[in-house]
């Protein structure tokens, strides 16, 4: 197990790798597409994950956050 982020980690057996939050098997692209699609956290806390907390969902935020901010992007010209 390697924690990646605060509350985030990949275990290779867990999801193939794949970031979850840590301690569970919630990938955090799942949490994602929750907040993308405008369920609020406390909807995804009582409806969709009742064992995570606010703090959890908001790390999947930072996390997401920082793959972004470190990201590369190279304009292609056509």
């Amino acid at each position: 197990m390697a924690e990646i982020a605060d509350r985030i980690e990949v275990q290779p057996e867990v999801h193939h790798g794949k970031p979850v939050i840590a301690g569970t098997r919630v990938l955090v692209h799942m949490v994602l597409g929750l907040l993308g699609k405008g369920v609020a956290i406390e909807d995804i806390l009582t409806d969709y994950y009742d064992h995570l907390t606010r703090e959890d969902v908001l790390a999947c935020i930072r996390y997401a956050s920082s793959v972004i901010e470190d990201e590369e992007v190279y304009a292609r010209r056509a």
